[in-house]
């Protein structure tokens, strides 16, 4: 079996990229946190964080009790993006066929001749090499090759922080059977629970197992395809679900735990979801909103629609969405809320409504004005009047599998030079 995979797991990665911005940050126990607030938990913590038994979700005032010299951070979605693109570059350029997993982790396919180990393992020095030369020393990374994407992906998890490992044909399984089976990436607690029922418990286990085992154990092809990526097969990555929804949450915070801001910080998340909808060149057939409430229960509306893209119809259809609650839900307080876009199709599937031409139309020139704006002069330079008073929530956030695009969701940088004030040209005094 050749190496054929190289994947890249940056380690901590946002808590470095804040070290790496800020020396003062360096060497201490830090959690990226979404506001700053002693009740809100870590999305991220250090190398060094990590090292005093912390970890990602634990709350800032359980951390400092930890950890009393712990430093809360706010996070800078748009300045971890930037790093992202800079790291992804330097990857591309030197293994140009590459797959982005997720913020922190991308994997790259090998061409025949890095496939010996010799020169793989070159390849993976030469890109820890640039990037601390070109984006710096603190962004440190675990590499893993092997024959699979899999078990690349394994391998780069196996020696942390600034690793690298190489599986090849003679160490495939001895030097995995210390994992358990939950270190492999697409096993998470519902399969563990799974393979438990089954009697499988260890990683010698599961390699043991057949093909025709997991995939009874899976109920589907994806169980053939996990043996068939443990025993080397080179197989597609695993498809990913995606692209069928567009959705926004938001945790409300105190002030706002009432039904009337709800619906307004509702109406932003719609707002920021359209904009996405028409960026993408998608159109929507159905709204879905979810509400949690304090006391653990929760609520669901959605509806269907004629397939659009316009923001004024989906305001529309969360106010009526919105009128369907239950009286006992209306006298909840709510807590977490989110909105998602369904039933999603692409441009050359939408066929318009020719009753109703000459009116979208003129919305859709509306709209690609106020999209422009919102790109030039910052989001929510203009809006419509549901979501007045709640502009401020829901800033953009980065999820594991969607890495957002700041001049979608925030502003494109390249227009600040063109609306910059010119300078009136200097007056020369005048000669005595």
């Amino acid at each position: 079996m050749p190496l054929r995979y190289l994947t890249i797991d940056f380690n901590s990665f946002f808590a470095s990229v804040e070290q790496q911005e800020r020396p003062e940050l360096r060497g201490k126990p830090l959690g990226i946190v979404p506001v700053m607030a002693e009740t809100t938990g870590c999305i991220a913590v250090s190398i060094e964080a990590k090292q005093r038994g912390l970890k990602r979700n634990l709350r800032v005032a359980e951390a400092r009790r930890l950890c009393p010299d712990f430093v809360a951070v706010e996070a800078r979605p748009e300045t971890y993006i930037n790093y992202h693109r800079k790291l992804v570059g330097i990857i591309r350029d030197c293994a140009p066929e590459i797959e982005v997993q997720s913020i922190d982790e991308v994997t790259c396919r090998l061409h025949s001749f890095l496939m010996n180990r010799t020169q793989a393992e070159k390849l993976a020095k030469q890109i820890k090499a640039r990037i601390t030369a070109e984006v710096g020393p603190l962004l440190r990374s675990s590499i893993g090759i092997a024959p699979t994407w899999l078990l690349a992906k394994v391998a780069s998890d196996m020696q942390k922080p600034d690793g690298l490992v190489i599986l090849e044909d003679a160490d495939i399984p001895a030097k995995l059977l210390h994992l358990a089976p939950g270190d492999i990436a697409g096993i998470g607690p519902n399969m563990q629970e799974r393979l438990r029922n089954h009697g499988i418990t260890a990683m010698a286990q599961l390699y043991a197992a057949s093909l025709t085992e997991l995939r009874g154990i899976w109920k589907s092809v994806r169980g053939e395809q996990m043996w068939r990526l443990l025993h080397g097969e080179d197989l597609d990555y695993f498809s990913q679900i995606g692209g069928q929804t567009i959705g926004h949450g938001h945790v409300l915070p105190p002030a706002r735990r009432n039904a009337e801001d709800a619906l307004a910080v509702l109406h932003r998340l719609v707002q920021k979801a359209a904009m996405r909808l028409r960026h993408s060149g998608s159109f929507t057939g159905g709204l879905s909103v979810t509400v949690d409430y304090t006391d653990d229960t929760a609520w669901h509306g959605d509806l269907r629609l004629t397939e659009t893209q316009d923001t004024l119809e989906l305001s529309r259809a969360l106010t009526q969405i919105w009128a369907k609650r239950p009286p006992a839900d209306r006298r909840r307080v709510p807590l977490r809320i989110g909105v998602h876009l369904t039933h999603l199709i692409g441009m050359d599937q939408h066929t318009p409504d020719l009753f109703a031409q000459e009116n979208a139309q003129s919305h859709d020139r509306l709209l690609k004005a106020v999209d422009h704006l919102n790109k030039v002069l910052g989001k929510d330079s203009v809006y419509f009047g549901g979501a007045h008073g709640a502009t401020k929530e829901a800033p953009m956030r980065i999820a594991f599998t969607r890495i957002p695009e700041p001049e979608i969701e925030e502003i494109d940088r390249s227009y600040e030079g063109r609306l910059k004030k010119k300078k009136p040209p200097a007056v020369e005094p005048e000669a005595w």
